[in-house]
């Protein structure tokens, strides 16, 4: 037996490719609307752009962003082979703008009145990263 091998017979975590880029501009103080329109793929911006908006009291703009950085993360895991369900760590920093985003589309769901979404949300971020969602909530 392999000593790394899924002993719960689940699918193998997924593990998005790095893309430093986007991470360095915001690190190092670039506006996030500037991050997403030269990144409009990353995650990472637009969840960046919904965390500020919430924090301002723009939750509709917010749940607008959280939505372009949830549905932006989808398509890059599914690009990673994932198919549908299993672990996509926080551990792992490139995942972490999808994870980001999908709890900033929870947290706004919830703000605007949408509680299936924000249930919806909420347990998908859980299932997909129990550290995520203890560390972002």
């Amino acid at each position: 037996m392999a000593i790394h091998e899924n002993l719960l017979g689940g699918p193998p975590p997924t593990h998005l490719p790095d893309d430093p880029e986007p991470r360095e501009l915001l690190a190092s103080g670039t506006a996030p609307s500037d991050v997403a329109a030269k990144y409009p793929t990353s995650s990472l911006a637009w969840a960046q752009l919904a965390d500020d908006a919430f924090e301002q009291g723009r939750v509709v703009e917010s749940y607008a962003y959280a939505r372009t950085g949830y549905h932006r993360g989808l398509d890059a895991l599914r690009r990673a082979g994932w198919k549908g369900h299993g672990p996509v760590p926080f551990e792992h920093e490139p995942n972490r703008g999808f994870l980001r985003a999908l709890h900033a589309l929870a947290r706004a769901a919830q703000a605007i009145g949408e509680q299936e979404e924000h249930e919806r949300c909420s347990t998908f971020l859980r299932d997909s990263s129990p550290t995520a969602a203890d560390t972002l909530s």
